[in-house]
């Protein structure tokens, strides 16, 4: 038989069988096989933020970051969930972070905290139990308020990732 005609052979049944065997992740984590549920409730704003929507904007972070990048499925009960993860959130700032010679501010940061708690399914302790804390800068001379709801969403996004690193970054 002619090498160059069973090269394309052995490339394929390569390609479709190691793919099997491999277990690879780009983001750095490896989520438990028996892990495939996830609860995820909205954290009640306990910030005083004056932002009405921080609760439905780190649902939907969370989410995203649980169920829309990994191969978990969201469910709607807690006793269904293989685990769980609750909170609040605590703390809410909008600080100056940078001042101009004329004393105007250049740049505000936008200091989220978030109170959350990881607990899998038949275990009696919470992995983990913590505040995370997400900021994000932002130019208050441009886009007025719309900056700083765009600015609280990229700080629930750290929370998100932080969250979700934790969760699974030590297996």
């Amino acid at each position: 038989m002619n090498f160059y005609r069973l090269t394309p052979v052995i490339f394929l049944a390569l390609l479709i069988l190691l793919p099997g065997c491999l277990r690879y992740s780009f983001t750095g984590v490896s989520i438990p096989s028996d892990v495939r549920t996830v609860y995820i409730p909205f954290f009640p704003d306990q910030s005083g933020s004056g932002l009405g929507d921080l609760s439905d904007q780190l649902n939907e972070a969370l989410v995203n970051r649980f169920v829309n990048q990994s191969r978990l499925n969201l469910t709607n009960n807690s006793g269904d969930a293989d685990m769980r993860i609750e909170g609040e959130i605590r703390g809410y700032s909008n600080e100056p972070f940078s001042v101009a010679d004329d004393r105007r501010t250049e740049l505000n940061r936008v200091r989220i905290q978030v109170r959350g708690e990881l607990r899998f399914k038949d275990e009696d302790s919470a992995k983990w139990d913590k505040t995370f804390t997400g900021t994000f800068e932002y130019d208050p001379n441009e886009n007025g308020a719309d900056a700083e709801i765009n600015a609280a969403f990229e700080a629930l996004q750290d929370v998100a990732d932080d969250m979700f690193n934790d969760a699974f970054g030590d297996w």
